[in-house]
């Protein structure tokens, strides 16, 4: 029997290069995202569902994983991708912002994960990869709100690991570096009030520098490539990598303490 992969966020970016990858290696796919109606690919191949899921919308989550579940009879692995990046300065944010940005990529997370462990308790098995960042062990300037989500994915999966081993199930966290993907686009909040002077010299600063990080991105296929690997590779490893960048950037935080660190990311932004 085939597996069965819930992939959240699938309409682009690393979401869809894994439901490419997964349907071309004979998995059935249950490809989700807020409109379904603008895929026009996914939906064509065989052994794909595309189906509505919006993470902030319970209706939605209880009826996608229901959906999936009609279709193939089972679900194997959730893969819980859906996120964007809020950056700015904190005041500049709205507390609507604030808790959009917590709402997608924490409070999200938490539901589609509480929508599916009912189903892997059943079976008594199933894997939860969750997508985190190197933003999740690292912080770059102007992203307290999307590094905090980040903080938080990572804590969550590995104190769930505990719990979800005792119904024979994994949790594993994989870790992108920069990705060609439209993060720094439709998936990228830039808050700024200019009215707030004292911010504004670091803030033109620290946007300048942020495409750099870009020049070296590693492409969403390898991303999907790893989480391949995490869904497949049948080991308790929780975290996973993704991307050169990542690996080196992990490695120097580990190496340096904080005040190390601190200071050569401030030289690095020029702040």
């Amino acid at each position: 029997m085939n597996k069965t992969i819930l992939i959240t966020g699938a309409s682009s970016g690393i979401g869809k290069a894994t439901a490419l990858l997964f349907q071309a290696r004979g998995w059935n796919v249950i490809a989700t995202m807020r409109q379904p109606g603008t895929d026009t690919e996914l939906a064509a191949l065989d052994r794909v569902l595309v189906s509505r899921l919006d993470v902030t919308d319970l209706a939605s989550i209880g009826q996608a994983v229901q959906q999936g579940i009609d279709r193939f009879g089972r679900i194997d692995v959730l893969l819980n991708n859906a996120g964007y990046g809020a950056y700015g300065t904190l005041e500049s944010f709205s507390r609507e912002g604030i808790l959009r940005q917590f709402n997608t990529n924490v409070i999200g997370l938490l539901d589609v994960t509480r929508a599916v462990l009912p189903h892997f308790r059943t079976q008594q098995n199933g894997l939860v990869i969750n997508i985190s960042s190197i933003g999740g062990k690292m912080t770059f300037p102007l992203g307290s709100l999307y590094h905090g989500t980040k903080f938080a994915v990572e804590g969550i999966s590995e104190s769930l690991s505990y719990e979800l081993g005792a119904i024979g199930c994994r949790v594993k966290i994989v870790e992108p570096g920069a990705i060609a993907t439209d993060f720094t686009g439709r998936s990228f909040d830039f808050s700024n009030d200019e009215s707030l002077a004292e911010y504004q010299p670091m803030v033109g600063t620290v946007m300048a520098g942020m495409p750099a990080l870009f020049d070296q991105a590693s492409p969403a296929t390898v991303v999907a490539g790893v989480i391949y690997e995490a869904a497949t590779d049948d080991s308790d490893q929780l975290r996973y990598t993704a991307g050169e960048d990542a690996r080196v950037i992990i490695a120097n935080r580990h190496a340096s303490d904080d005040a190390a660190f601190i200071a050569a990311m401030k030289t690095q932004f020029g702040i």
